[in-house]
């Protein structure tokens, strides 16, 4: 493992930023209303509450965690990234310890209101983890090895264990309570679309006369090959090329501006991409 002195301290100031968000919103938001947020921080809080039903015993939120986060983090160093699980492992003992020391706070007792702003609040905090190339733990580990090792579409298991989560919650402890928490997880899951990209494509059309020059900016930017056409202009009868390529939408901002540099006259169609099937290069985790 490298590391990079500058860099790593930013990553670092955020995760442990996102930490302190994340416990914050744990005890006061999501324990105020009794709610199941996905993953192992759900599933977390649903052990936690059947023990104390059940055998009136209080485990703490750390050891329940640590342990559901064994395999995942094991998965992590494996076949992910040993530095991007060391910064995630850093994040889920951070997470956990917090939840346990900071004391409970209701901010309202309006369960709509904490579903939708703790929602919020956590699909702001997994995404700067996200951001700086690192996790929250839990089923992250197992969804990123899931869609980069196997090829596997790994929303609809993820999605698939927290619908398990949430009926046995209702089972348990009412249905009002689970279906809050489906509002609470999607509305986590749109914040994290917004503010996390990488895993969503563009698809470039560029209409040039400097093929060789817009294809180095798509490849020095994002790593991607492309595809060069030959066309011709429909108005003036004049010979063009249209290079074609698939980006991370994250990318893409960058890529078009230095089209544009590269060809001022270029004319650049982006597109949102719903599927890719093929080679696709992804940037490996550290």
């Amino acid at each position: 493992m490298k590391f990079n002195v500058k860099e790593d301290s930013k990553r670092i100031i955020v995760i442990c930023a996102a930490s302190v968000v994340m416990a914050l919103n744990i005890k006061t938001f999501v324990r105020t209303g009794g709610l199941y947020p996905g993953g192992a921080s759900g599933l977390t809080l649903l052990i936690q509450r059947v023990v104390e039903l059940f055998l009136n015993i209080e485990i703490p939120y750390t050891i329940i965690n640590v342990i559901l986060n064994l395999v995942p983090v094991y998965i992590g160093f494996r076949f992910i990234g040993k530095k991007f699980t060391l910064f995630s492992c850093i994040s889920i003992m951070l997470t956990n310890i917090l939840t346990d020391v900071i004391p409970s706070h209701a901010i309202t007792y309006d369960t709509l209101l904490i579903s939708v702003f703790g929602g919020i609040i956590n699909g702001f905090a997994i995404s700067s983890c996200l951001l700086v190339n690192a996790t929250t733990g839990g089923t992250d580990f197992i969804g990123i090895f899931l869609s980069e090792r196997k090829g596997v579409d790994s929303f609809n298991i993820i999605l698939g264990f927290n619908a398990i989560l949430l009926v046995v919650a209702g089972l348990l402890f009412g249905w009002e309570k689970a279906l809050y928490s489906i509002i609470f997880q999607y509305t986590s899951t749109q914040v994290m679309r917004i503010l996390y990209k990488q895993y969503r494509q563009h698809t470039l059309l560029v209409v040039t006369n400097h093929a060789k020059s817009v294809y180095e900016v798509i490849y020095n930017v994002s790593n991607h090959g492309a595809t060069v056409i030959e066309a011709e202009g429909s108005y003036e009868h004049q010979e063009r090329k249209i290079v074609y390529s698939v980006v991370s939408r994250a990318e893409c901002k960058q890529i078009v501006q230095d089209i544009k540099k590269a060809d001022p006259d270029a004319f650049v169609n982006v597109i949102n991409t719903q599927q890719v099937s093929g080679r696709f290069y992804q940037r490996p985790h550290d």
